[in-house]
């Protein structure tokens, strides 16, 4: 059976709170235990049991969470800020068969100070967009629908998405969707609706499932030109390599 998710211990949020000030190699190792025990380990069952109602949400979005886990070490190579760890603990759920930020998915992260929860597509590639906006620009009218729910807007605030200052290459400056193509990205992101003092408790799990809910429809619409994109390019690798 699935362990059910009862929260984050106290003494993995203060874990947190102290790696936030003291983001050392040192005192990590020093430390690692706690991070193991306190905020992975709970972690890993926050997976688990996120996915097991994923089943029935979403059930292509499942993600072990051996792969759904972002690790803790921070990529420093090109950034200013060198500090060897993340403040947060963070996990992902894209299209099954798909890379982490090759689909539409799913996001949460639990942090020092913040929850996190996303979905959407964050930063599609040059073919992705082009395939996405066509596919917005045929049926705006029901990605209208989908983003403008009230019960979503009241779980996530509005869609966010950097924009273009001009109308991409091939879709006019008149197209009654003009202002859904001129996005880089499409995603809803929250990181003040959730109080975090309901990450030491199951109202965590409950509160990413509602929001999950919510934006099933949304990924579904995105993901509907990507998977079948992604399908093709994996039939001709694998012809190539034949």
């Amino acid at each position: 059976m699935t362990p059910q998710f009862t929260g984050f211990p106290k003494v993995g949020l203060d874990f947190l709170c102290k790696l936030k000030r003291i983001n050392n190699r040192e005192w990590f190792l020093a430390h690692k235990e706690v991070f193991d025990l306190q905020v992975k380990a709970p972690m890993i069952t926050l997976v688990d049991s996120y996915n097991a109602q994923l089943a029935k949400l979403a059930p292509l979005h499942i993600n072990p969470s051996n792969k759904a886990l972002y690790r803790i070490y921070r990529d420093t190579r090109f950034s200013k800020d060198k500090t060897p760890y993340k403040t947060h603990i963070a996990a992902v759920f894209p299209h099954q068969g798909m890379a982490k930020h090759s689909s539409a998915g799913f996001f949460f992260s639990i942090g020092a100070d913040v929850i996190e929860f996303a979905a959407g597509i964050y930063m599609p590639e040059p073919d992705q967009l082009v395939a996405l906006r066509s596919h917005i620009a045929e049926n705006y009218k029901q990605l209208k629908r989908i983003i403008d729910n009230k019960t979503l807007i009241g779980l996530m605030g509005e869609m966010k998405g950097e924009q273009l200052t001009r109308p991409p290459k091939g879709f006019a400056a008149d197209h009654p969707a003009i202002e859904l193509l001129r996005c880089k990205r499409w995603v809803f992101y929250d990181s003040q609706l959730m109080d975090l003092s309901i990450a030491s408790t199951p109202e965590l799990l409950v509160a990413l499932l509602a929001r999950t809910k919510a934006l099933v429809p949304f990924t579904d619409f995105l993901n509907q030109p990507l998977v079948p994109m992604h399908r093709r390019k994996e039939t001709m690798r694998e012809l190539l390599e034949f």
